[in-house]
């Protein structure tokens, strides 16, 4: 029997042990579903979340109206998620929205990120011979075909590493900037020491999903992402899961190394592996940091962004003198997470110094003028081992990234560690005659 509990991770992986066939009980401490990764209703309970006294000013509408997430993420169009979704065809419980644009900031503007032929010739981030090289450098992207050596123009992707194929092509700083910031979505520089098929996989990533809406890479749920886990928790039930809300654990009981069961007042419930977040398990995670997440209510979209009433920007480390980027995501009334009129943006970035707030500062700029703001600190924590002595299997914390991709690849790291084979999509497809739960007449 599995036993898995808590945040958006956890319920992914719930469907999709219920899917293989796995006895799943999912257990959470919280009355609602998500964790961490929940969105919060109504606006009187935000506010009471973050320990303002006043209650919402008559401007911001109806409390209900509001469903604000705590970890705001949006999906790669073409990214591993939205595989997860279709394959389990989880789909049919959620309804998308493409994210309007996705922006890159740069001496102290922010531009659209060029990342077609036709939108790089039109930038204005670049010099018109800066153009031509970083033209040349997508076209030889787009083509890459690992398997296909006619296809790599002296780049071995054994070898090469990602900092001598950006020389190969004589691209620029700010160039690179935002070619690894924005479009191959590193959170900071190491990936140039290392070999550039990564890299050269994720700005393909970035163009495929794109190419395939036009505006922005991203897809956003409506009514925010608190729909997520209950779609798989929806997913899970149909294949026998059972799920407890509210429902403290006590206990982790351990037989001679191994995890045989979690206590809940006074009750046992017994299972074989344990999937849980840290905050169940502080003696087998260690802290590995910390993000700032600032979430503020906005009467305007952002400035420079073409009104856009979504979007995502990002702010390279070396524009602002950092290790690590700050990111900025935005939605709005659009998406059903606000009232009429009102835009929620969050920023958020990974702590460098004791003074998280003015490290996030450069992103708030751009968002002024702000009518209210929430800021959160969190530790962010790993696990101490892999769990395959224990069979307790952490998640790790949600990262500042603003997509699912760094989460997606912990959800397969965790399955391969439970499981003892690589996580593949084909698996996960729900059996042609049981979509509901029952055979197709």
């Amino acid at each position: 029997m599995n036993k898995l509990r808590l945040n958006f991770s956890e319920c992914i992986l719930s469907g999709i042990m219920s899917v293989n066939g796995k006895k799943v009980l999912h257990m959470d401490r919280n009355p609602y579903y998500g964790g961490e990764s929940s969105s919060i209703t109504p606006l009187e309970e935000l506010y009471k979340r973050f320990g303002i006294s006043d209650s919402p000013p008559e401007s911001m509408g109806r409390g209900r109206d509001w469903n604000v997430d705590l970890i705001p993420k949006f999906l790669m169009a073409n990214g591993q998620l939205v595989k997860m979704l279709l394959y389990t065809e989880v789909t049919r419980y959620l309804d998308f929205k493409v994210v309007e644009g996705s922006f890159v900031y740069k001496g102290g503007k922010i531009y659209k990120v060029p990342s077609t032929e036709t939108e790089a010739l039109a930038s204005n981030l670049m010099g018109m011979f800066e153009k031509r090289r970083f033209r040349k450098f997508l076209v030889f992207v787009a083509n890459f075909d690992e398997n296909d050596p006619k296809t790599f123009e002296g780049v071995d992707p054994k070898l090469t590493t990602m900092g001598e194929v950006y020389k190969k092509f004589d691209l620029g700083q700010d160039v690179i900037d935002f070619t690894g910031h924005a479009l191959a979505l590193y959170r900071t520089d190491d990936y140039l020491e290392q070999l550039c098929l990564e890299t050269i996989n994720r700005i393909k990533l970035y163009s495929e999903s794109l190419a395939r809406y036009g505006k922005s890479p991203y897809l956003y749920p409506l009514y925010g992402l608190g729909e997520l886990p209950q779609g798989f928790a929806r997913l899970s039930a149909i294949y026998g899961g059972t799920y407890m809300l509210n429902k403290p654990v006590d206990e982790i009981v351990m037989e001679g190394g191994h995890v045989v069961g979690v206590k809940s007042e006074g009750e046992v419930a017994r299972c074989k592996q344990l999937i849980c977040d840290p905050s169940y398990i502080p003696d087998r995670v260690h802290k590995v940091g910390q993000v700032i997440r600032v979430i503020c209510v906005l009467s305007h979209p952002i400035k420079n962004t073409n009104d856009a009433n979504s979007c995502q920007i990002i702010i390279p480390q070396n524009q602002v003198n950092r290790k690590s980027d700050i990111y900025v995501c935005m939605i709005s009334y659009a998406h059903n997470v606000a009232a009429q009129g009102k835009y929620i943006a969050i920023a958020s970035t990974t702590v460098e110094t004791s003074d998280p707030e003015a490290e996030i500062e450069p992103a708030l700029e751009l968002l002024e003028p702000i009518d209210q703001k929430f800021v959160a600190i969190s530790d962010m924590y790993d696990p101490r081992d892999d769990g395959t002595e224990s069979q307790i299997f952490a998640s790790r914390s949600y990262d500042a990234t603003t997509h699912f991709e760094t989460t997606c690849n912990d959800i397969k790291d965790i399955y391969k560690r439970m499981t003892g084979s690589d996580f593949d999509f084909e698996n996960m497809k729900r059996k042609q005659n049981d979509v509901f739960g029952e055979d197709e007449q």
